[in-house]
């Protein structure tokens, strides 16, 4: 059952730090520099915050370090508060997200600060891709070789035999990801791609190649939320977290009757549009999850933003550039913004919060009053979405 928020919540402090390779930092670093820019822009102080919720999906594995809640709270002035750690696959950040929203519609909190957090370049590419294949069905399916990059390309292929989306229409996603991000001063890619440059570089598993595969990165990224009264007397422009919803799916694609759509994407929305109260067609602004480029495509079509089938169209039609009908990954998307998997779901909010305040720069969408945040884990085994109001 979908239920309508009674309690309003607001995000009212978000904190960046730059993605990309950051050997200036370590993981703790990247935390502390986000959630200290957090706290300075909600002028509050660590002695405000009830509770620290942090999304982060393998810190034992990338840096071999475990328990990284308290061991943050700790350099961030916050202990003996209550601290947890979320982990949800590369929607680890997403889930923290939704756990600090849940915490204050309980009653249990009224001040909540959520940083998502990773540091993945300590590793090896082939040890990061073996890292990241933990949130697939190793048992199953990753003894026998497949990968993330191959596990979308079968989505790809069947995407293009049955709806014929073509390969020049993804890397049009990379194309404009990669312009989008020239315009974020803390995206991991400031270099603009071509169709050609896209098509030309060297397959990964077909018909993805590297030019449409989000990097490896580092990084960190926060948001503070506060109870409806609360958040009003801090700032002047809190931006409301009005629908929430998410979803799960077989871990396993063998177990899935349609690779051409993620199921818990299409749930998750219709439970997050439901408790909003709105449709597809009032989003402004969305920042969705583009590990590879067909999956921006997917997302289009299981969002609802246009028919099944469409997502190509949509992109070739110019609609999600940012003087489009539905500007989408104006940061940069985990494709040029950057991918580091445990802050993704909580760079989305912090972006769309800076949207909706009109505080984008260069990249800001034109009368952007709602925007939305699509996040997934896995190939969608897990999914989170959330709509926000200025």
């Amino acid at each position: 059952m979908v239920r309508k928020v009674r309690e309003r919540v607001a995000v009212v402090g978000v904190g960046l730090t730059k993605f990309g390779r950051r050997e200036d930092a370590s993981l703790r670093d990247l935390a502390v520099e986000a959630i200290r820019a957090a706290l300075n822009d909600a002028k509050s102080s660590p002695k405000d915050i009830e509770a620290l919720i942090i999304g982060n999906f393998s810190s034992d594995r990338f840096v071999r370090q475990g328990h990284i809640a308290p061991l943050i709270a700790d350099y961030v002035g916050m202990v003996p508060k209550t601290a947890w750690k979320i982990e949800s696959a590369c929607a680890s950040g997403a889930a923290a997200f939704r756990a600090g929203l849940t915490m204050i519609l309980s009653g249990m909190h009224d001040l909540v600060l959520v940083c998502g957090v990773e540091k993945m370049s300590n590793v090896e590419i082939s040890d990061a891709t073996d890292i990241l294949g933990m949130a697939a069905d190793r048992e199953l399916e990753g003894i026998h070789g497949i990968t993330f990059p191959g596990a979308y390309a079968m989505m790809a292929l069947a995407h293009m035999i049955r709806f014929g989306t073509t390969e020049n229409q993804m890397a049009m996603v990379a194309v404009k990801n990669h312009r989008n991000a020239m315009n974020n001063p803390l995206a991991h890619f400031h270099r603009e791609v071509t169709v050609e440059q896209v098509l030309s570089s060297k397959v990964v598993a077909h018909p993805i190649k590297l030019l449409d595969c989000s990097p490896v990165s580092d990084g960190a990224a926060a948001v503070i939320l506060a109870r409806g009264g609360i958040a009003k007397r801090m700032v002047d422009t809190p931006v409301w977290v009005v629908g929430s919803g998410s979803a799960t799916d077989s871990i396993a694609l063998h177990d899935r009757d349609d690779l051409t759509t993620l199921r818990s994407t299409v749930i998750a929305s219709r439970e997050a549009y439901q408790m909003a109260g709105i449709g597809p067609g009032e989003i402004d602004v969305a920042e969705v999850h583009d590990c590879f480029t067909i999956a921006e495509l997917m997302a289009y079509e299981d969002l609802g933003l246009c028919e099944k089938g469409c997502g190509g169209k949509l992109i070739q039609g110019g609609e999600t550039e940012i003087g489009g009908r539905i500007p989408v990954n104006l940061s940069g998307g985990l494709k040029a913004k950057g991918h580091p998997v445990g802050a993704s779901g909580v760079g989305q909010v912090a972006e769309i919060a800076l949207q909706l305040r009109g505080e984008a720069a260069a990249r800001q969408a034109k009368e952007a009053g709602v925007g939305l945040t699509h996040s997934v884990g896995g190939t969608g085994s897990s999914c989170y979405v959330h709509i926000f109001k200025r």
